[in-house]
């Protein structure tokens, strides 16, 4: 049954949908620009290129039991 519904969300993503689930939280695809990176160990600007990431939102619910601990 989880495999049937991670299934399920990982082909809404695939398709650009977000997948929301009650009372725990929100996976957002996001569209990240071109940008200038720099590498940590030489310091020499390096271009990132555009992609797609996916992020993940908490719900208030979700917030407000992790806060209770």
């Amino acid at each position: 049954m989880v495999e049937s519904i991670l299934q399920h969300m990982c082909a809404a993503l695939a398709e650009g949908e977000n997948v929301k689930i009650s009372g725990f939280g929100t996976f957002l695809l996001r569209d990240k620009g071109e940008r200038v990176g720099r590498n940590p160990k030489t310091g020499i600007e390096v271009p990132i290129t555009p992609r797609r990431v996916l992020t993940f939102r908490a719900s208030q619910m979700l917030k407000d039991r992790i806060a209770r601990l």
